[in-house]
């Protein structure tokens, strides 16, 4: 493979979009409400949002590795693996791979410290809140996203919502804004979905390592109503940027996202194989880029109207 190749590879480059997407979002929110868009410090954002997006996937890696969740995935029968397979295929060595991660962590935190001094500090506390989420999440001692209390779910609405979109508003206006943290909820909720989900792809594996997940938790039937749960309320929180005039009411277009994941939760029973979440896990990732593309648009358009 090309060093480009396997850069996309053992960083998972392909699920970027719902680190960059809120991104968006948080700058175009800004557009709509104050008028104002600096492309440079937007630029910046992105790269430094894309940039800890793919440490968080590699440092994970690093730590299911050294913590034997993969190994053990890897190694029970029916269970389909989610991480590069770089480290427990002996693909590369964990030298490199380490290597490759602290770097991207450092062009994540220079993007920071420039957006710092043009935008102002709480930046930095944005994005440092977003790196020990990152490292902390199988990292110990904390090891977060091992303890199945639902503190992985929060970490991820938080590094996918919340905070992508309200760094990305107060990046472009200066200003915090509760109306920013709104239109954070529902795709941050959607990429919380798609995390929940991809451990239905390998909670037995989890079990036996010993990451206590809410699948592993729970148990299969019980996680499954929660996954179904929250696709509602991410749709809920949809309608209500809506009424609360955060979004355009076109932005409503974006409810008929739902309709395909909604399909393949009907076609599930209470227990089923590992591969047949393979159907939820890819509704639930175009679900959440799909809604977000439509509330992207609907800024900008509204946006634009407004300007005008």
């Amino acid at each position: 493979m090309d060093l480009w190749t396997t850069f996309r590879k053992a960083s998972r480059f392909q699920v970027i979009p719902v680190m960059l997407v809120p991104v968006f979002l948080g700058a175009l929110g800004a557009f709509m409400r104050k008028g104002v868009f600096h492309p440079m410090l937007f630029i910046l954002t992105l790269i430094g949002a894309g940039a800890a997006h793919l440490f968080s996937n590699m440092i994970n890696d690093l730590w299911d590795y050294r913590n034997g969740a993969d190994v053990t995935a890897k190694e029970t029968p029916e269970v389909i693996t989610t991480n590069s397979g770089f480290l427990s295929g002996g693909l590369m060595s964990e030298r490199t791979f380490a290597g490759i991660t602290w770097l991207l962590l450092g062009v994540a935190v220079l993007c920071g410290v420039v957006l710092s001094v043009y935008s102002g500090w709480p930046v930095l506390l944005f994005g440092g809140l977003g790196g020990l989420i990152a490292y902390f999440y199988v990292a110990p001692p904390i090891r977060f996203g091992y303890r199945g209390k639902g503190l992985s779910e929060v970490a991820i609405l938080l590094s996918f919502g919340v905070l992508p979109v309200m760094g990305a508003y107060y990046v472009q206006t200066g200003e915090l804004s509760l109306s920013a943290a709104l239109l954070s909820m529902p795709v941050g909720l959607l990429t919380t979905l798609v995390l929940f989900n991809h451990h239905f792809l390998h909670w037995q594996a989890d079990r036996q390592a010993g990451k206590n997940t809410l699948v592993v938790v729970w148990g299969e039937q019980r996680a499954l109503h929660f996954s179904k749960a929250l696709l509602f309320l991410a749709y809920g929180f949809l309608i209500l940027c809506v009424i609360g005039g955060v979004v355009p009411v076109y932005a409503l277009l974006a409810l008929f996202t739902a309709i395909p994941l909604y399909r393949v939760y009907g076609r599930l029973k209470e227990h089923n194989p590992s591969a047949a979440y393979l159907p939820l896990m890819g509704a639930s990732l175009k679900a959440s880029i799909r809604c977000g593309l439509i509330m992207m648009a609907a800024l900008l358009v509204q946006g634009l109207i407004q300007l005008g």
